[in-house]
């Protein structure tokens, strides 16, 4: 099985899916999509939108004896990793702490980060309002939740003491976090997890700032 992953440095979703990639210790191509090239992105060049009609990143593209897939958004591309692969265990064996990773994913995937997202926040601009506040007031309320939520399962990790999903989804938005100037304060648990899990060298090697495509300005 060959993967390739259309992705960009800085989107907290591919940031996601690098995370579970290198966890899973599988080997992949990195394609670049830059979704603020001064062109309007290259996630709508028509090429880009066949294989992912949303115009999003992270596409994965699998090839494997079947032929060519794709397989957009971050949530089921790490799903098909841990079972395709399974080397990492991103989804507990016990069914309520796989519930409960799941949930905990989720709450950043579709609490979060849709609301902080680019085409998000250039539409709340564009109609006046201050985008930069509407970032940080959803993600802090989001991450006041997982604070919340992750308490029942804690260890070093997000549910116990080995990385899963939830850690995966987790720390990229930490960092996003941290990016928009979302307050952080009183988060001493998640900031804690977060700060571990960058440590671990499938987390430190897809940071944002370590890949190919990073900008510095």
């Amino acid at each position: 099985m060959k993967l390739r992953l259309h992705n960009y440095w800085r989107s907290s979703a591919s940031h996601r899916v690098r995370i579970a990639l290198g966890l899973e210790q599988l080997a992949y191509e990195y394609v670049v999509v830059d979704i603020v090239a001064p062109t309007g992105g290259q996630q709508r060049a028509a090429e880009y939108r066949e294989k992912n009609p949303m115009q999003q990143v992270p596409t994965l593209e699998v090839t494997d004896d079947a032929g060519v897939h794709y397989l957009p958004q971050s949530l089921p591309i790490i799903e098909f990793l841990h079972e395709t692969s399974g080397k990492a265990g991103l989804l507990p064996a016990d069914p309520f702490l796989r519930a409960r990773a799941r949930a905990l994913a989720e709450l950043v995937n579709s609490g979060i980060q849709p609301l902080q997202n680019i085409a998000t926040t250039r539409r709340v601009k564009a109609l006046g309002g201050d985008d930069a506040q509407w970032a940080r007031d959803f993600i802090r309320g989001g991450l006041e939740a997982f604070e919340a939520l992750v308490a029942a399962t804690a260890g070093r990790f997000c549910i116990g003491d080995a990385p899963t999903i939830a850690d995966c989804f987790l720390v990229p938005q930490i960092h996003s976090a941290r990016r928009f100037g979302a307050s952080l304060d009183g988060l001493e648990r998640i900031v804690r997890i977060s700060d571990e899990c960058d440590e671990l060298p499938a987390f430190a090697a897809a940071l944002p700032a370590r890949q190919p495509d990073a900008k510095t300005a």
